[in-house]
């Protein structure tokens, strides 16, 4: 059976989309490059097998549509770049089986000029045809928030970039069947380039914020209530938090391996985050020497090891760092996740704790390392000996923050 579009690679940025499809009511076939985990509940399966989804078992299947969506991850290889191994995997079973007329787009995170340096070359050697003649080539950043009940593909804007305006034109008609809004870029390299700035905004104010956490911890300021106060203002400021470190997907991108340049700010931010769980360790060392106890031996509890509220991905959580620093120091630490049933650092199991209050009131001291709803945090710091939010989640006066 024929589909209107194909997602190749079905990890974070392409389940959504496929979602998305199926619930606009186009025909998608889904296909692996790699071992994406693909968080789909049963009942999530169901409604897009009924929608019209299904899995390709064979790249053959890809010669059958009109548009391709390339969304492979692009995790941080060994030298700092990107790994764009899974990208042209997917370029090379595409391009044997591309048809002319039909339209693809990159939405993976890339340095700019990969869609035109690496991936239009693997096209066309593999299909024998031309972009911008023979098939459509273009770029849009993927812009997945997980968790986000406010905004979903429906509602946020979709930047495009086509190799030729008429590539532009081609995704901009695909993607105008999912979103309200499409914004057309100028080119490939400009779209490509947004994915980079807004990745790279996040990264580096996130930085600024947890650098004030610290000084502010030093001078005795509520970080906080600064920052809630600065937030009403109407212009010129946007609200970011601190936390024990910044996980997620999307990585920022301070080197560029296309052009040998690197970007100051983004290094330093980078420098500034990974500090983040060694400074939670820390202020958790301090808090216990304050209260007559020492890090070595001491019962510490873990409460939220994922990435992001109320989901259950653990893609760079800090805890895993945090967890290691205080195993170094001679902690013993179990941990507490709604969302996680089993967590291992060091390919060791950490014990689960079962009972949340109870394990607070036994444990010498609670890191509330992620904020899931489900918390309690005022009932928590009730029963807890030492609580350390590093969230700010916890009212006023009941918890050490960050």
């Amino acid at each position: 059976m024929p589909a209107d579009l194909a997602v190749i690679g079905l990890g974070p940025y392409g389940l959504p989309l496929a979602k998305a499809a199926v619930a606009a009511g186009i025909p998608t076939l889904g296909f692996r490059t790699g071992p994406e985990a693909a968080s789909l509940s049963p009942a999530e399966l169901r409604r897009m097998l009924s929608g019209g989804f299904r899995h390709a078992t064979s790249p053959a299947e890809l010669g059958r549509v009109r548009t391709a969506v390339i969304c492979s991850p692009t995790p941080l290889g060994a030298d700092g770049a990107l790994d764009l191994s899974e990208v042209e995997a997917a370029a090379r079973a595409l391009a044997t089986r591309l048809r002319p007329h039909s339209t693809v787009v990159l939405e993976s995170p890339v340095p700019p000029g990969t869609t035109e340096d690496v991936l239009r070359p693997l096209l066309e050697e593999g299909s024998g045809m031309r972009a911008g003649r023979d098939f459509h080539l273009a770029y849009s950043p993927s812009r997945v928030d997980p968790g986000n009940r406010d905004f979903h593909p429906a509602n946020t804007p979709k930047v495009i970039g086509g190799l030729t305006p008429a590539c532009t034109e081609s995704a901009a008609a695909f993607y105008g069947r999912l979103t309200d809004k499409v914004v057309r870029a100028r080119g490939l390299r400009e779209a490509e380039t947004v994915q980079l700035l807004e990745t790279n905004f996040r990264h580096v104010n996130i930085a600024l914020v947890n650098e004030m956490a610290v000084l502010c911890h030093d001078l005795g300021v509520d970080l906080w209530d600064v920052v809630r106060c600065a937030e009403t203002k109407p212009f010129g400021f946007q609200a970011f938090r601190p936390g024990p470190g910044v996980g997620g997907h999307a990585v920022p991108q301070g080197l560029t391996a296309h052009t040998g340049r690197s970007l100051r700010m983004v290094e330093l931010a980078q420098q500034v985050n990974s500090q983040m769980p060694r400074y939670v360790v820390q202020r958790a060392a301090t808090l216990l020497n304050e209260h007559g106890k020492s890090a070595r031996g001491a019962r510490i509890l873990l409460l939220g090891v994922t990435y992001k509220p109320d989901l259950a991905d653990q893609q760079s959580t800090p805890a895993q760092e945090v967890a290691v620093r205080l195993l170094e120091l001679g902690a013993s630490i179990s941990y507490h996740d709604p969302y996680v049933p089993s967590w291992s650092v060091l390919d060791r199991p950490v014990p689960r704790a079962d009972s949340l209050y109870e394990s607070a009131a036994d444990a010498d001291l609670t890191i509330l390392l992620q904020q899931h709803r489900t918390y309690d945090l005022q009932g928590l710091s009730v029963k807890a000996q030492l609580l350390l939010d590093t969230r700010g989640a916890a009212p006023t006066g009941a918890a050490h923050r960050l």
